[in-house]
């Protein structure tokens, strides 16, 4: 059976597509995320801006680093912009060689945010392997770092894989809308990545736009600190 869209439809679904993400109201923290895809960034410009923060993608895989990191990396400190790094997580490799790929790349200072697992591919592999492999990453990096990640996701896979379990972790959440995600549990987003067509002076094209969900105490609280490190080796990182 064949169904005819009336064009007019067809333009405002056209539209809805390739619709600007206009900057929220209503949260005192801001930030952006990139990767090599932003190619050439201006921080002097963004930092004119009310930008609070920004995750940039490290590492990929077992071996892939990101061309744009290490400089991004050090502007993003030069500039005084708090600065958070990313692995996106293929659950089909070793957690072991994906984390041991990070920390080869990243160096982390007091005051930056937790590291943060990319988890929005499942490469076909069954749920209980999924949910091993992102704890073997998740306890290699907080041993290694001395501060517990952030989980990066959309709620597709939130509701399928992570919820009722890895409570204790912070959650940076997808969800490209004006409406706050709905967590369906009393735990709450850390941040959330609310649309990928921002716009930001010092950026060419596209860059996706998030909210913190607090302020700018409260994110200095979650970052990287001498206290934050001791108290986890004293509690043995659980």
């Amino acid at each position: 059976m064949k169904y005819c869209i009336p064009i007019s439809l067809l333009c405002l679904l056209l539209c809805s597509c390739n619709q600007l993400t206009e900057r929220l109201d209503g949260f005192a923290v801001h930030g952006i995320d990139i990767s090599h895809h932003q190619v050439e960034v201006d921080w002097d410009t963004i930092a004119t801006q009310k930008i609070d923060f920004a995750f940039v993608k490290a590492t990929e895989g077992r071996d892939f680093k990101d061309n744009c990191f290490t400089q991004n990396w050090q502007e993003l400190k030069r500039v005084n912009i708090k600065r958070g790094a990313y692995h996106f997580f293929h659950p089909n490799l070793s957690a072991q060689q994906q984390a041991d790929n990070f920390i080869r790349t990243v160096e982390m200072d007091f005051g930056d945010l937790p590291p943060v697992l990319d988890f929005e591919v499942t490469n076909n592999i069954a749920k209980a392997e999924i949910l091993e492999q992102l704890q073997t990453w998740l306890d290699l990096i907080e041993t290694h770092y001395k501060i517990r990640p952030i989980i990066y996701t959309n709620q597709k896979l939130y509701f399928k894989y992570l919820l009722n379990n890895f409570k204790d972790y912070p959650i940076w959440m997808a969800r490209y809308n004006t409406i706050e995600p709905n967590m369906l549990s009393e735990k709450d987003w850390s941040f959330w990545q609310y649309g990928n067509k921002g716009t930001v002076k010092g950026i060419d094209g596209f860059v996706d736009l998030n909210v913190f969900n607090g302020n700018l105490i409260d994110l200095e609280n979650m970052s990287l600190s001498p206290e934050t490190a001791i108290s986890n080796i004293m509690v043995g990182n659980r």
